[in-house]
């Protein structure tokens, strides 16, 4: 049985950044739906066509596309000892779907990290983050929009982990070493991965 783990948080709260710290030191796989989603636009495959068309407006991709895309990218990494679920899932439906996927498979949800990162600064690393990459999605207006979006649709998710007794609430103290570190502990603690 695989303990996974979920890695929650606003846009901008460092939910890549940390996975990729994570997955090295526990050895898990890593899956980015921002990845997995910006794959499929670039190849230009229908779903990508389907998912820019959502992203552009800054609305979410529906949960009956995510769950599908997510169970076969999972299934390809069977290897792993766990999996770092990063930017999912962003709804109670989407959350109890990813339950019942990894049940299917014999495998757990483990933990849930919620990363708590200031609007002002996350407006910041978003812009910064467009003008480095050149991201058409991380203008102004669409940030705020996704920010809406989150608080609207997203945060409801957090009541769900919680009830579950999953949920592990970390707050940015201005430091990712000191976030890592946080981090780390509630994995280990939790019994989710141990370090390589």
């Amino acid at each position: 049985m695989k303990k996974n783990l979920v890695i929650f948080g606003a846009p901008g709260s460092g939910k890549g950044t940390y996975s990729a710290e994570i997955a090295k030191r526990y050895g898990m796989a890593h899956i980015s739906t921002g990845d997995v989603l910006r794959e499929e636009m670039k190849k230009g495959t229908e779903l990508g066509k389907t998912a820019r068309g959502y992203i552009d407006e800054g609305r979410l991709i529906p949960d009956e596309l995510m769950i599908d895309i997510l169970a076969n990218v999972y299934d390809g990494m069977a290897d792993s000892t766990g999996v770092i679920f990063d930017g999912f899932p962003r709804t109670t439906r989407q959350a109890e779907a990813l339950e019942r996927m990894l049940a299917e498979r014999g495998d757990v949800l483990g933990i849930v990290v919620e990363l708590h990162v200031d609007e002002a600064t996350l407006m910041e690393r978003l812009l910064k983050r467009a003008e480095i990459e050149g991201r058409a999605d991380d203008n102004e207006a669409t940030i705020r929009r996704r920010f809406e979006v989150y608080h609207a649709q997203t945060e409801p998710v957090a009541a769900w982990f919680e009830d579950k007794g999953m949920r592990r609430v970390l707050t940015w103290k201005g430091a990712k070493e000191q976030m890592l570190a946080d981090i780390y502990a509630e994995i280990e603690a939790a019994g989710v991965a141990t370090p390589l």
